[in-house]
């Protein structure tokens, strides 16, 4: 290829000169053409020998190409012929494993159509039977009817009810015996929770009345305060409504009224006067005004405090407004907001017993009685005004639910309404707690040892012991046995129970001992 393309190259260079030359000015001489023709004669020459030499090289490596292609080619060829023979054998093989394979399903094929036809058979045999036996159980249902007087549903209803009644006479002491076990387990969950809630709570003994003493720097102090003609007492008990009452008490006098906040604003008056020393008319009217704005201060300070101190949050302005003139409020000698306060730890301990919400059921407890603040002022029981004033200010549905509800005045729907009267029982009831008159106290317990005396034969003694929450009833040993004790222990419980108002529980205790007694002589 390569002297190929230098012979066209000498072509070209020849062509080249001969245009050159024929082009110079003033033409070519005959010699020159001359020289120019023989070395073109040598140069074709040249390149006709170049071109023989190119093409008995190009046929001779056409030779070996070619050679060396058929040699690939027989050997694809004898490749491919192999895969085909392969493929041959291996299509011989699938088309003898088809073959057995149809024969097979042919077999299987005519064992199905076999096996149908039994089927059938047998289907129809079975169909057969079975209306056989159907007339059968006809006929035999046809006898029993005549025989029993009955016709099947009459039988079937017999039986359902006999059925139905044996299952109610089954059940019923399984029922017992799962309302008592249940019955029992709550009563036990219910007494540990509220026991572990009494005992978490520590708070201390309440006396309270609803008269104030000052004490004074000395009886001359009694002349100043009653004044020129009395005109100093009578000005005192017009402007605060409080009585003063000014007896031979050494360096006292009492303030008495029936609203414990007006009768704290006329203690802090009158102490502010007597260590002022200036009592007049005037000035009381003036000292009266400021002690009054500094018990309403007080009184939301309290309700603050109580809200803090339960770790309630959110609460409207006037709720704790009112919250804190319970401070200066006493229900049977217990101070109203401390049992508020005591009441919603109580509350707050058995909801979190109960993984109910804490703080829900403690405001519910701290609000129950927040309508004692305004019973002097508005008409109605203290748990309904309490909640139509948390109404008003927008406490939560549940919240005055559960205020209205305490006593029993509206029934009860929710557990936080259960807890809270729970709680208000708890904390009113314990000891210490509220004080009741001695007139009413002396009376309950002459009437518990009466009832324990009266109707019950061999009863001996009475006692009426610890404040009036057990009775000890001792027996006759020979009129009275064991069974007739227990007996007369639950009678006079129950009497008891429908007879007297009273907190907590009383324990009746039945006695029946006896003695030998013999003297050594």
């Amino acid at each position: 290829m390569e002297s190929v393309l230098l012979g066209a190259a000498l072509l070209v260079t020849l062509v080249a000169l001969v245009i050159v030359v024929l082009r110079r000015p003033g033409g070519p001489d005959k010699g020159e053409l001359d020289q120019a023709h023989q070395d073109a004669d040598e140069i074709r020459a040249e390149a006709r020998s170049q071109a023989q030499e190119i093409l008995a090289k190009a046929e001779e490596q056409a030779q070996r190409i070619g050679s060396t292609a058929r040699g690939e080619l027989e050997e694809e060829a004898r490749g491919v012929r192999e895969d085909l023979r392969t493929l041959r054998e291996d299509l011989e093989r699938r088309e003898t494993r088809l073959a057995e394979r149809e024969q097979r399903l042919d077999g299987e094929v005519r064992r199905l159509e076999e096996w149908s036809g039994r089927l059938a058979e047998t289907k129809r045999s079975l169909e057969g039977r079975r209306q056989e036996l159907g007339e059968l159980e006809e006929e035999r249902r046809q006898v029993l009817e005549r025989a029993a007087g009955l016709t099947t549903e009459e039988a079937k209803n017999e039986l359902v009810v006999a059925l139905e009644n044996q299952a109610k006479r089954e059940a019923i002491p399984i029922t017992r015996e799962i309302e008592n076990s249940a019955r029992a387990e709550g009563e036990k969950r219910a007494r540990k929770i509220v026991t572990l809630a009494i005992q978490r709570v520590a708070s201390e003994q309440t006396a309270e009345s609803v008269v104030s003493v000052l004490h004074l720097p000395g009886d001359e102090m009694k002349g100043r305060i009653i004044g020129r003609e009395g005109r100093n007492i009578r000005a005192f008990e017009s402007t605060t409504g409080v009585n003063l009452i000014i007896d031979d008490t050494p360096e006292a006098v009492l303030l008495s009224c029936f609203d414990p906040v007006r009768r704290e604003v006329g203690r802090l008056t009158l102490e502010k006067l007597v260590l002022d020393g200036r009592i007049h008319p005037q000035r009381i009217e003036e000292i009266y005004e400021r002690s009054k704005s500094d018990v309403e201060q007080l009184c939301v300070r309290a309700g603050e405090d109580a809200l803090v101190e339960l770790g309630i949050t959110e609460m409207h302005p006037e709720l704790i407004t009112l919250l804190g003139q319970l401070r200066y409020r006493t229900s049977y000698g217990q101070n109203v907001l401390k049992h508020l306060i005591e009441s919603a730890h109580l509350a707050g301990i058995m909801a979190s017993e109960l993984r109910l919400p804490v703080e829900q059921a403690k405001r519910c407890t701290l609000l129950h009685d927040v309508g004692k603040a305004l019973t002097h002022e508005v008409e109605g029981s203290h748990a309904l005004i309490g909640a139509e004033i948390a109404r008003r200010y927008g406490e939560h549905d549940d919240v005055v639910h559960a205020i209205e509800a305490h006593h029993n005045e509206v029934e009860v729907r929710t557990v936080e309404a259960v807890l809270t009267q729970a709680a208000d029982a708890i904390s009113g009831s314990r000891p210490g707690a509220r004080r009741e008159s001695l007139e009413a106290y002396v009376k309950r317990l002459e009437r518990l040892e009466e009832i324990a005396r009266e109707k019950h034969e061999g009863v001996e003694k009475v006692f009426a012991m610890q404040a009036g929450r057990e009775i000890r009833v001792m027996v006759k040993p020979d009129a009275v046995d064991d069974i007739q004790a227990q007996v007369i222990a639950r009678d006079i419980a129950k009497q008891v129970e429908s007879e007297l108002t009273y907190p907590g529980q009383i324990r009746v205790t039945v006695v029946r001992e006896s003695r030998a007694i013999e003297f050594a002589r």
